[in-house]
Protein backbone atom coordinates (compact mmCIF):
# COMPACT_ATOMS: atom_id res chain seq x y z
CA UNK A 1 0.00 0.00 0.00
CA UNK A 2 1.26 3.58 -1.09
CA UNK A 3 0.81 6.35 0.55
CA UNK A 4 1.91 9.92 -0.35
CA UNK A 5 2.56 12.07 2.42
CA UNK A 6 2.29 16.02 1.59
CA UNK A 7 2.73 17.44 4.57
CA UNK A 8 2.67 21.70 3.33
CA UNK A 9 2.80 24.71 5.48
CA UNK A 10 2.49 26.12 8.74
CA UNK A 11 1.28 23.77 11.27
CA UNK A 12 1.04 20.93 8.78
CA UNK A 13 4.15 19.21 9.26
CA UNK A 14 4.07 18.58 12.57
CA UNK A 15 -0.08 17.69 12.51
CA UNK A 16 1.01 15.11 9.66
CA UNK A 17 4.09 13.71 11.51
CA UNK A 18 2.21 12.45 14.37
CA UNK A 19 -0.63 10.73 12.23
CA UNK A 20 2.33 8.81 10.47
CA UNK A 21 3.30 7.41 13.95
CA UNK A 22 -0.28 6.31 14.97
CA UNK A 23 -0.02 4.80 11.51
CA UNK A 24 3.51 3.14 12.21
CA UNK A 25 2.40 2.17 15.84
CA UNK A 26 -0.30 -0.08 14.44
CA UNK A 27 1.98 -2.36 12.63
CA UNK A 28 0.93 -1.82 9.03
CA UNK A 29 4.12 -3.30 7.49
CA UNK A 30 2.69 -3.67 4.26
CA UNK A 31 2.57 0.45 3.47
CA UNK A 32 5.28 2.21 2.00
CA UNK A 33 5.04 6.22 2.53
CA UNK A 34 6.48 8.40 -0.70
CA UNK A 35 6.60 12.00 1.11
CA UNK A 36 6.84 15.30 -1.29
CA UNK A 37 6.89 19.11 -1.11
CA UNK A 38 3.09 20.57 -1.45
CA UNK A 39 1.68 24.59 -1.17
CA UNK A 40 4.30 27.19 -0.16
CA UNK A 41 6.93 25.12 0.73
CA UNK A 42 7.20 23.44 -2.68
CA UNK A 43 6.81 27.23 -4.41
CA UNK A 44 10.05 27.53 -2.44
CA UNK A 45 11.95 24.52 -3.08
CA UNK A 46 10.39 23.84 -6.72
CA UNK A 47 9.07 27.80 -7.86
CA UNK A 48 5.09 25.95 -7.96
CA UNK A 49 3.02 24.65 -5.41
CA UNK A 50 2.29 21.95 -7.02
CA UNK A 51 5.26 20.58 -8.89
CA UNK A 52 4.39 17.70 -11.34
CA UNK A 53 6.98 15.18 -9.15
CA UNK A 54 4.28 15.56 -6.56
CA UNK A 55 1.09 15.36 -8.46
CA UNK A 56 2.87 12.15 -9.79
CA UNK A 57 3.96 11.17 -6.36
CA UNK A 58 0.26 11.61 -5.22
CA UNK A 59 -0.99 9.62 -8.75
CA UNK A 60 0.83 6.96 -8.06
CA UNK A 61 -0.03 6.04 -4.83
CA UNK A 62 -3.02 4.21 -3.14
CA UNK A 63 -3.99 7.41 -1.13
CA UNK A 64 -2.81 10.67 -0.12
CA UNK A 65 -2.24 12.17 3.71
CA UNK A 66 -2.17 15.86 3.36
CA UNK A 67 -1.58 18.39 6.39
CA UNK A 68 -2.32 21.63 5.32
CA UNK A 69 -1.24 24.79 2.69
CA UNK A 70 -1.16 28.21 3.15
CA UNK A 71 2.07 30.92 3.80
CA UNK A 72 1.42 34.26 4.31
CA UNK A 73 4.67 35.04 2.50
CA UNK A 74 3.33 34.30 -0.26
CA UNK A 75 -0.02 36.57 -0.24
CA UNK A 76 1.58 38.76 -2.97
CA UNK A 77 1.98 35.88 -5.48
CA UNK A 78 0.19 35.88 -8.44
CA UNK A 79 -2.89 33.66 -7.62
CA UNK A 80 -1.93 30.72 -9.41
CA UNK A 81 1.25 30.34 -7.63
CA UNK A 82 -0.50 30.86 -3.96
CA UNK A 83 0.07 27.75 -1.96
CA UNK A 84 -3.84 27.33 -1.74
CA UNK A 85 -4.09 27.00 -5.47
CA UNK A 86 -1.79 23.22 -4.76
CA UNK A 87 -5.18 21.90 -3.05
CA UNK A 88 -7.56 22.81 -5.30
CA UNK A 89 -5.08 21.48 -8.63
CA UNK A 90 -5.29 17.87 -6.92
CA UNK A 91 -8.66 17.71 -6.70
CA UNK A 92 -8.87 18.54 -10.56
CA UNK A 93 -5.85 16.92 -11.53
CA UNK A 94 -7.03 13.10 -9.29
CA UNK A 95 -10.37 13.65 -9.71
CA UNK A 96 -11.84 14.02 -6.46
CA UNK A 97 -15.46 15.46 -6.52
CA UNK A 98 -16.76 13.90 -3.36
CA UNK A 99 -15.57 15.14 0.09
CA UNK A 100 -16.86 13.57 3.40
CA UNK A 101 -16.83 15.66 6.39
CA UNK A 102 -18.20 13.91 9.34
CA UNK A 103 -19.18 16.43 12.35
CA UNK A 104 -19.26 14.58 15.59
CA UNK A 105 -18.68 15.67 19.44
CA UNK A 106 -17.38 13.68 21.68
CA UNK A 107 -18.56 12.48 25.12
CA UNK A 108 -17.64 15.57 27.50
CA UNK A 109 -16.82 18.01 25.40
CA UNK A 110 -20.03 19.37 25.21
CA UNK A 111 -18.88 22.21 27.14
CA UNK A 112 -16.81 23.62 24.28
CA UNK A 113 -19.68 23.73 21.71
CA UNK A 114 -21.27 27.25 21.42
CA UNK A 115 -24.78 25.55 21.32
CA UNK A 116 -26.58 24.34 24.73
CA UNK A 117 -25.04 20.87 26.05
CA UNK A 118 -28.05 19.42 25.01
CA UNK A 119 -28.59 20.18 21.35
CA UNK A 120 -24.41 20.10 21.16
CA UNK A 121 -24.63 16.51 22.26
CA UNK A 122 -26.86 15.60 19.05
CA UNK A 123 -24.65 16.77 16.98
CA UNK A 124 -23.41 13.48 14.40
CA UNK A 125 -23.83 14.50 10.93
CA UNK A 126 -22.15 13.19 7.82
CA UNK A 127 -21.92 15.91 5.13
CA UNK A 128 -21.04 15.39 1.54
CA UNK A 129 -19.79 17.77 -0.83
CA UNK A 130 -19.55 18.19 -4.59
CA UNK A 131 -15.78 18.94 -5.21
CA UNK A 132 -15.12 19.64 -8.60
CA UNK A 133 -17.74 22.05 -9.39
CA UNK A 134 -19.90 24.80 -8.94
CA UNK A 135 -18.92 28.48 -8.59
CA UNK A 136 -15.20 27.60 -7.48
CA UNK A 137 -14.28 25.94 -10.83
CA UNK A 138 -16.99 28.03 -13.11
CA UNK A 139 -16.16 30.86 -15.50
CA UNK A 140 -15.56 33.94 -13.89
CA UNK A 141 -14.21 37.34 -14.02
CA UNK A 142 -14.15 40.98 -13.76
CA UNK A 143 -16.29 43.49 -16.16
CA UNK A 144 -17.51 46.84 -16.55
CA UNK A 145 -21.10 47.52 -16.61
CA UNK A 146 -22.91 49.87 -18.86
CA UNK A 147 -22.85 52.57 -16.42
CA UNK A 148 -18.67 52.07 -16.18
CA UNK A 149 -19.36 50.69 -12.86
CA UNK A 150 -16.07 47.47 -11.81
CA UNK A 151 -18.28 44.22 -11.88
CA UNK A 152 -16.88 40.81 -10.92
CA UNK A 153 -18.96 37.53 -11.95
CA UNK A 154 -18.82 33.99 -11.13
CA UNK A 155 -20.67 31.11 -12.99
CA UNK A 156 -23.02 28.48 -10.73
CA UNK A 157 -23.37 25.37 -13.19
CA UNK A 158 -24.04 21.75 -12.48
CA UNK A 159 -24.67 19.15 -15.08
CA UNK A 160 -26.46 16.34 -14.81
CA UNK A 161 -24.01 13.93 -14.19
CA UNK A 162 -21.65 15.84 -12.16
CA UNK A 163 -25.36 15.53 -9.86
CA UNK A 164 -25.81 11.91 -10.11
CA UNK A 165 -22.39 10.84 -9.68
CA UNK A 166 -21.94 12.87 -6.15
CA UNK A 167 -25.46 11.89 -5.30
CA UNK A 168 -24.53 8.21 -5.80
CA UNK A 169 -22.09 8.52 -2.79
CA UNK A 170 -24.54 10.29 -0.76
CA UNK A 171 -26.79 7.51 -1.30
CA UNK A 172 -24.43 5.09 -0.88
CA UNK A 173 -23.17 6.55 2.19
CA UNK A 174 -27.05 6.74 3.68
CA UNK A 175 -27.38 3.32 3.10
CA UNK A 176 -24.92 2.37 5.51
CA UNK A 177 -25.69 4.77 7.95
CA UNK A 178 -28.94 5.55 9.19
CA UNK A 179 -30.92 5.17 5.56
CA UNK A 180 -31.70 9.03 5.76
CA UNK A 181 -30.39 11.84 3.16
CA UNK A 182 -30.76 15.01 3.84
CA UNK A 183 -30.57 17.15 -0.02
CA UNK A 184 -29.73 20.55 0.47
CA UNK A 185 -30.18 23.73 -2.36
CA UNK A 186 -31.66 26.90 -3.68
CA UNK A 187 -34.11 25.35 -6.25
CA UNK A 188 -36.44 28.49 -5.18
CA UNK A 189 -34.30 31.01 -6.47
CA UNK A 190 -31.19 28.81 -8.64
CA UNK A 191 -31.70 26.88 -12.06
CA UNK A 192 -28.72 25.36 -10.87
CA UNK A 193 -30.62 23.92 -7.77
CA UNK A 194 -33.75 22.47 -9.43
CA UNK A 195 -31.60 20.82 -11.67
CA UNK A 196 -29.58 19.50 -8.92
CA UNK A 197 -33.33 18.63 -6.91
CA UNK A 198 -34.50 17.09 -9.96
CA UNK A 199 -31.46 14.48 -11.03
CA UNK A 200 -31.46 13.71 -6.94
CA UNK A 201 -34.53 13.17 -6.95
CA UNK A 202 -35.04 10.98 -9.72
CA UNK A 203 -32.07 8.68 -8.22
CA UNK A 204 -33.95 7.80 -5.35
CA UNK A 205 -35.98 4.97 -6.83
CA UNK A 206 -32.44 3.02 -7.15
CA UNK A 207 -32.26 3.37 -3.26
CA UNK A 208 -35.60 2.46 -1.81
CA UNK A 209 -34.10 1.59 1.88
CA UNK A 210 -33.00 5.12 2.28
CA UNK A 211 -35.24 8.10 2.88
CA UNK A 212 -34.66 11.52 0.90
CA UNK A 213 -35.53 14.93 2.05
CA UNK A 214 -34.87 18.31 0.48
CA UNK A 215 -33.96 21.26 2.30
CA UNK A 216 -33.13 24.67 1.43
CA UNK A 217 -29.32 25.72 2.67
CA UNK A 218 -30.58 28.77 5.11
CA UNK A 219 -33.10 26.62 6.31
CA UNK A 220 -30.12 24.24 6.72
CA UNK A 221 -27.74 26.41 7.82
CA UNK A 222 -30.56 27.31 10.82
CA UNK A 223 -31.28 23.59 11.50
CA UNK A 224 -27.76 22.52 11.97
CA UNK A 225 -27.74 24.76 14.84
CA UNK A 226 -31.29 24.44 16.62
CA UNK A 227 -31.84 20.74 15.50
CA UNK A 228 -29.08 18.61 14.84
CA UNK A 229 -30.61 15.36 15.63
CA UNK A 230 -32.23 15.53 12.38
CA UNK A 231 -29.59 15.10 10.19
CA UNK A 232 -27.34 12.21 9.45
CA UNK A 233 -26.02 12.39 5.72
CA UNK A 234 -26.13 15.64 4.05
CA UNK A 235 -25.60 16.58 0.27
CA UNK A 236 -24.93 19.44 -1.28
CA UNK A 237 -22.89 21.61 -3.54
CA UNK A 238 -19.76 22.75 -3.44
CA UNK A 239 -20.18 26.27 -2.48
CA UNK A 240 -23.03 25.21 0.03
CA UNK A 241 -20.93 22.39 1.28
CA UNK A 242 -17.92 24.49 2.16
CA UNK A 243 -20.41 26.98 3.72
CA UNK A 244 -22.66 24.34 6.04
CA UNK A 245 -19.62 21.79 6.76
CA UNK A 246 -18.18 24.75 8.33
CA UNK A 247 -21.02 25.65 10.41
CA UNK A 248 -21.13 21.69 11.64
CA UNK A 249 -17.64 21.83 12.83
CA UNK A 250 -18.21 25.12 14.74
CA UNK A 251 -20.75 23.58 16.26
CA UNK A 252 -18.40 20.51 17.75
CA UNK A 253 -16.54 23.16 19.04
CA UNK A 254 -13.03 22.68 18.10
CA UNK A 255 -11.96 22.05 13.94
CA UNK A 256 -9.08 20.26 15.50
CA UNK A 257 -10.64 17.31 16.05
CA UNK A 258 -12.27 17.17 12.54
CA UNK A 259 -11.11 15.27 9.60
CA UNK A 260 -12.07 14.70 6.05
CA UNK A 261 -11.99 12.89 2.92
CA UNK A 262 -11.73 13.63 -0.94
CA UNK A 263 -13.03 10.86 -2.77
CA UNK A 264 -13.13 9.90 -6.76
CA UNK A 265 -13.83 7.29 -9.06
CA UNK A 266 -10.58 5.32 -9.24
CA UNK A 267 -10.37 2.12 -7.67
CA UNK A 268 -7.38 0.95 -6.27
CA UNK A 269 -6.66 -2.78 -5.07
CA UNK A 270 -7.65 -1.61 -1.40
CA UNK A 271 -10.60 0.37 -1.70
CA UNK A 272 -10.98 4.06 -3.75
CA UNK A 273 -8.15 6.61 -4.17
CA UNK A 274 -8.71 9.23 -1.85
CA UNK A 275 -7.10 12.80 -0.25
CA UNK A 276 -7.24 12.89 3.89
CA UNK A 277 -6.68 15.64 5.62
CA UNK A 278 -7.98 17.95 8.34
CA UNK A 279 -10.28 20.71 8.32
CA UNK A 280 -7.89 23.34 9.86
CA UNK A 281 -5.74 25.27 8.17
CA UNK A 282 -2.07 25.74 8.51
CA UNK A 283 -2.03 28.04 11.39
CA UNK A 284 1.32 29.95 11.01
CA UNK A 285 0.57 31.51 14.06
CA UNK A 286 1.75 28.85 16.15
CA UNK A 287 4.11 27.01 13.43
CA UNK A 288 6.51 25.19 15.27
CA UNK A 289 5.81 25.65 18.51
CA UNK A 290 4.69 22.60 19.15
CA UNK A 291 1.35 22.78 20.27
CA UNK A 292 -1.07 21.74 17.44
CA UNK A 293 -3.20 19.44 18.29
CA UNK A 294 -3.15 16.56 15.75
CA UNK A 295 -6.20 14.75 16.32
CA UNK A 296 -7.84 16.09 13.53
CA UNK A 297 -5.02 14.84 11.04
CA UNK A 298 -5.02 11.31 12.98
CA UNK A 299 -8.35 10.77 12.64
CA UNK A 300 -7.78 11.77 8.84
CA UNK A 301 -5.71 8.56 8.93
CA UNK A 302 -8.03 6.83 10.19
CA UNK A 303 -10.37 7.59 7.49
CA UNK A 304 -7.74 6.76 4.77
CA UNK A 305 -7.51 3.24 6.38
CA UNK A 306 -11.22 2.66 5.87
CA UNK A 307 -12.05 3.76 2.60
CA UNK A 308 -8.59 3.54 0.67
CA UNK A 309 -6.66 1.14 2.51
CA UNK A 310 -9.76 -1.54 3.31
CA UNK A 311 -8.17 -1.70 6.84
CA UNK A 312 -11.59 -1.03 9.13
CA UNK A 313 -10.13 -2.27 12.14
CA UNK A 314 -7.16 -0.40 11.99
CA UNK A 315 -9.55 2.53 11.49
CA UNK A 316 -11.31 1.67 14.86
CA UNK A 317 -8.84 1.22 17.01
CA UNK A 318 -7.14 4.80 16.14
CA UNK A 319 -10.71 6.09 16.40
CA UNK A 320 -11.20 3.68 19.74
CA UNK A 321 -7.61 5.52 20.86
CA UNK A 322 -8.82 9.31 20.02
CA UNK A 323 -11.88 9.07 21.52
CA UNK A 324 -10.51 7.40 24.94
CA UNK A 325 -7.39 10.01 25.09
CA UNK A 326 -10.15 12.89 24.74
CA UNK A 327 -12.33 11.00 27.61
CA UNK A 328 -8.75 10.95 29.86
CA UNK A 329 -8.13 14.37 29.94
CA UNK A 330 -6.11 14.39 26.71
CA UNK A 331 -6.90 17.62 25.31
CA UNK A 332 -4.64 20.29 23.17
CA UNK A 333 -4.67 23.89 23.35
CA UNK A 334 -7.77 24.23 21.63
CA UNK A 335 -9.41 22.43 23.73
CA UNK A 336 -8.41 24.28 26.72
CA UNK A 337 -5.67 21.78 27.94
CA UNK A 338 -1.79 21.98 27.83
CA UNK A 339 -0.88 18.67 25.96
CA UNK A 340 1.17 19.05 23.13
CA UNK A 341 1.30 18.01 19.95
CA UNK A 342 3.95 15.19 20.12
CA UNK A 343 2.63 14.79 23.67
CA UNK A 344 -1.43 14.24 22.16
CA UNK A 345 0.57 11.70 19.17
CA UNK A 346 2.21 9.86 22.37
CA UNK A 347 -1.00 9.59 24.24
CA UNK A 348 -3.08 8.23 21.24
CA UNK A 349 0.09 5.72 20.37
CA UNK A 350 -0.53 4.52 24.42
CA UNK A 351 -3.69 3.67 23.94
CA UNK A 352 -4.28 1.66 20.63
CA UNK A 353 -6.02 -1.49 21.62
CA UNK A 354 -4.10 -4.66 20.75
Amino acid sequence: MKIAVLAGDGIGPEVTAEAVRVLEACNLSVITLTHADVGGAAYRNHGHPLPEATLEAARAADAVLFGAVGDPACDALERHLRPEQAILGLRRELGLFANLRPARIFPGLEHLSPLKPEIARQVDTLIVRELTGDVYFGDKGVRETAEGAREGWDMMAYSAPEIRRIARVAFTTAQGASGALTSVDKANVLETSQVWRDEVSAMAADYPEVTLSHMYVDNAAMQIISNPAQFSVMVTGNLFGDILSDLASAAVGSIGLLPSASLGERQTDYGTFGLYEPIHGSAPDIAGRGIANPMATILSAAMMLRHSLGRALEADRIEAAVAKALADGVLGRDLGGEHGTRAIGDAVIERLSP
